[in-house]
């Protein structure tokens, strides 16, 4: 205690100076709520001025003139005060702690004793600077505890008590490394309390008090950051299963509408499934992202969804078509393009059905496009489209010799494929990969 008693005042400097550091620092975790942060700071705030003020009272001490007569009766009254409030704080905090962390609809009703006693307490305060119930002043301006100094003691631990019964009562609803800490934030000061009653001119309360706080403080936040962190994982987590979810259901509606395509013409059933697989590849040799080639993957797929407007016969015709008959067909990628079009999360999608059937000299249809002005994604399909149709027994022919196919494929090289995407598509019929791929499709 001679220790303390000697160095108290430097202390009291340092640890008023660490509340003022933190509660700066409380400003700035934003995982925390408006209301949290703003208790705690005011936790710290209030803290710092009851050292400052503690503090002051000491200096001024046995000051005769009007400022230290001022100073010491204020600087002796706010610690007194924000003893309380700190307690009050504390409240405020375990009641936002069991309705959120500890999932309790509705606080204690009894926690309301500690707003009656802060307002009881706060209340003589003020009456002990007229009547001098607590303290008062001898001749050279000294603090001298009065006869009902004790009185001051009893705001503060019926606060202390019922802070305790309700976390006893509600233990289980809080961590428990968190529950024990809010305990010993409680009952330190208690102690600390009792000690400076029976060791007068220490100021152990006020220090002890601050200690817990600041230990609290650094403690809540750290644990309070692992929740949220532990939320946030979970919530991400959460996120990612329903994007799981959306995808799973997004391909199992364009694999069920493709099946619709692909039933109304028996001899090309599998055939966007196989465009699909090659297009994919052919993204992937290109060097696209896994993004790109997923998104040319699925615009493959639904490459033919017009062919849903195209009268069944014509589809299945075995002979040549008539012109008018062509005409139908060639109606397939503006019928897919306004079918797709109306998809507004995937625009993607209708590119493949509008442009598909677009020639890289410009003889292709619906629009004519030649070249470059042809979107990626459709002078991909192109040609995987073109490989399969050959490749593929038809209504109107049979399937073409794998070295029929190529030979197609690279004289169409600039002519009705694009020069990159043709010769990919060729490096994938001599590798074998194209087989590979579309084999059981």
């Amino acid at each position: 205690m001679d220790f303390l008693r000697a160095h108290q005042l430097d202390i009291m400097l340092f640890l008023s100076g660490s509340c003022g550091i933190l509660a700066i620092m409380t400003l700035m975790p934003r995982f925390l709520s408006v209301r949290r942060r703003s208790i705690l700071t005011a936790m710290e705030v209030s803290s710092m001025l009851m050292l400052i003020f503690d503090r002051l009272a000491y200096i001024y001490r046995g000051n005769q003139s009007t400022l230290g007569g001022f100073m010491v009766r204020l600087c002796n009254a706010m610690p007194y005060f924000l003893i309380l409030l700190n307690l009050l704080l504390i409240t405020y905090f375990i009641k936002d702690l069991l309705q959120n962390e500890g999932q309790l609809k509705d606080p204690p009703k009894r926690l309301r004793i500690c707003d009656v006693s802060f307002v009881i307490g706060s209340a003589l305060i003020v009456a002990t600077q007229f009547t001098g119930l607590y303290y008062a002043f001898d001749s050279s301006n000294n603090y001298v505890r009065s006869p009902g100094n004790i009185l001051s003691y009893i705001p503060p631990f019926l606060m202390v008590v019922i802070l305790e019964s309700v976390l006893m009562e509600h233990r289980d609803r809080l961590k428990r490394s968190f529950a024990y800490t809010l305990e010993a934030s409680i009952l330190l000061p208690s102690i600390a309390a009792i000690i400076q009653y029976l060791n007068y001119g220490i100021s152990l309360t006020s220090i002890t008090m601050v200690i817990v706080v600041n230990v609290f403080f650094v403690y809540a936040l750290t644990a309070l950051g692992a929740e949220v962190g532990k939320a946030r994982t979970r919530e991400l987590e959460f996120y990612r299963e329903a994007q799981e979810r959306e995808a799973a259901l997004f391909e199992e509606t364009t694999e069920a509408l493709v099946n619709a395509i692909d039933a109304k013409d028996k001899y090309t059933r599998g055939h966007s499934a196989r465009v699909a697989v090659l297009s994919k590849q052919i993204a992937k040799e290109a060097g696209l992202s896994e993004e790109e080639c997923n998104k040319v993957y699925f615009a493959a797929l639904l490459h033919d969804v017009g062919k849903i407007g195209v009268p069944v016969e014509v589809i299945n015709k075995p002979g040549k078509l008539t012109d008018e008959e062509f005409e139908q067909i060639k109606l397939h990628p503006v019928l897919g393009n306004q079918i797709l079009s109306s998809i507004k999360q995937s625009p993607y999608l209708s590119i493949g059905a509008h442009y598909h059937h677009e020639r890289y000299d410009g003889k292709g249809y619906p629009e004519g496009l030649a070249g470059e002005d042809i979107p990626e994604i459709a002078r991909i399909i192109s040609v995987a489209d073109a490989y399969d149709a050959m490749s593929s027994t038809r209504s109107y022919r049979s399937a073409l010799e794998r070295q029929r196919v190529r030979d197609e494929i690279a004289n169409g090289l600039g002519r009705q494929f694009d020069y990159k995407y043709a010769a990919i598509m060729l490096r994938l019929i001599d590798n074998g990969t194209a087989d590979e791929l579309t084999s059981g499709l």
